[in-house]
Parts: structure tokens; sequence; C-alpha cells
């Protein structure tokens, strides 16, 4: 499950991760927060759902068809947050829980355009965290939640730290914005010890989706019962691989290829 925004271009949000999760090979339901007017260039408008609607839609999807594991992307306010955390918590989706819940905290597009309300990051640092089996994070999401800026490996170990201590089970401070490093390097953090995550840095400027691409296949991988290591590391292959696939689209930033391994071909 996806419980998170609309791009009405097709490369981010709920879009990219149903298609993202099709290509991981498990059927994706999804929880709508917002509908963004978006398309390559940037966001020009964004519709909040009603927060009970919101958490509505997680019920009504958990109590039929249940959920093997759920990602969260733009939720937009406190409100929203605070619903589906209820929602969450009566479904047993979340850290301890039957179901894996992967947090990603979408505070803006790649373009810079927010996404959530100034309210909401308390509500996710208070609220949303401590109910994580895992948080994935970029830099700049990082600066914005715990005040560290990261410029180098130390200033990551000190900024998982950071989040964890606000209750996750597991954190992944994501280095892909670390644009001067021949490798994207990633830091995964379970409060005891750190494992790196390294793949070669694509020379493309088509990356958009690719934050919620790596969630996305992680989730799937925890869906099927990967344990959380072994799932960020299936994540990392899969949005590498996206990345390297990713074609121009629009006049801006086009998206990662969700199906780089062929129409109706095996995923490797």
């Amino acid at each position: 499950m996806t419980v998170a925004g609309t791009d009405s271009g097709g490369s981010a949000g709920l879009a990219c991760d149903l298609k993202t999760f099709l290509g991981c090979g498990v059927h994706g339901v999804f929880a709508v927060t917002a509908v963004t007017v978006q398309n390559s260039v940037g966001v020009t408008g964004v519709h909040e759902i009603p927060p009970a609607t919101v958490a509505a839609q997680i019920d009504s999807v958990a109590g039929d068809i249940g959920v093997g594991a759920a990602k969260t992307g733009m939720l937009a306010s406190a409100p929203i947050i605070e619903a589906i955390a209820g929602a969450f918590a009566r479904n047993g989706i979340g850290r301890g829980l039957a179901s894996p819940l992967l947090v990603d905290p979408v505070c803006a597009s790649m373009h810079g355009d927010a996404l959530l309300r100034d309210d909401a990051l308390d509500a996710l640092r208070d609220r949303l965290f401590p109910m994580a089996t895992l948080v994935t994070l970029n830099l700049d999401e990082v600066r914005l939640l715990t005040g560290v800026e990261v410029t180098d490996r130390t200033g990551a170990e000190k900024a998982a730290r950071a989040l964890h201590a606000l209750g996750p089970e597991y954190v992944l401070v994501k280095g892909g914005h670390l644009h001067e490093t021949p490798d994207s390097p990633d830091l995964l953090f379970d409060g005891t010890d750190f494992v790196e995550l390294t793949a070669p840095r694509r020379p493309t400027r088509h990356t958009h989706g690719g934050g919620d691409c790596l969630g996305a296949a992680t989730t799937a991988a925890l869906a099927r019962g990967a344990g959380v290591v072994a799932a960020v590391r299936a994540g990392k292959a899969y949005v590498t691989q996206a990345v390297a696939g990713s074609y121009p689209l629009g006049a801006g930033v086009g998206p990662v290829g969700h199906f780089w391994w062929g129409p109706g071909g095996q995923q490797g």
C-alpha cells in the first residue's frame, strides 16, 4: 500500500509507487492524500483530501484485501498525518505489528515546491516516526527535520543517530544529493550498526520519482517477507537500474524508468 499524493505528470507520487509495485511483481493498493497540479516543470496547485476520507481508504483496503507492507509519501498536513496514524494502528500497520511501515517524509517536490505544511513537521516527528519500521530521507529532508547539514559520512552518521532517536526501527539517510561524489551513497542505521549501500552515479538529470521508486521497491520487498536490510538492498538495486533507464519527458525533468528489465520480463 502507498499513502501519498498524485502527480498529474505521472512521474512521482502515487503513479510512481504503483508502477514500481507492478515492476517488482506485487499488487499495489493506495490511499490518496492530496491531488497536485504538476508536470515535468513543477507543482502549481495542491488540493488536500479530507483526513477522514484518507483514513477510510486505508480501513477499506486493509479490512478486505489486506496490506503486506505500507509506505507513505506526500502527507500534506498534520490532520492527515493524525488520521493515517490512527488507521495504521487499527489495521496492524507499523513497527512491531503485522505489516511493516516505510515512512518517506516528502516535504517538497524535486523542483523545490512545498508539499508539506509547517504544522506537519512536528506530527511527522512525534506521531509517525515512532510507528515506522523504516524512515527514508534525502539530505534536504534531513536538514529540515534535524538541522544537520550532511556533506560526508560523518555528517550522515550524525543525522542517522538524530533521526533514530525519534523512534523508528531503522533509518536510511540517502546520499543522492551529494553530487560531488562519484557514487550515490546511502547509509542505513538500526540504532547500533551502520550499513552503507553505494551505486555508481548515473550521468542524467532525469530522476523525477527516484526517491518514491526507492521507497516503493523497498516496500515491495518487505511485503514479500524480506528483512529490512535485504529489502533496502533490493530497493537500491531496483532504483539504480531505473535511473539508468530514465528518459526525457516534457520541458523539465523526466522520470526514472520503472520497466528497465523489459515488458513482460523478469526483474534481475
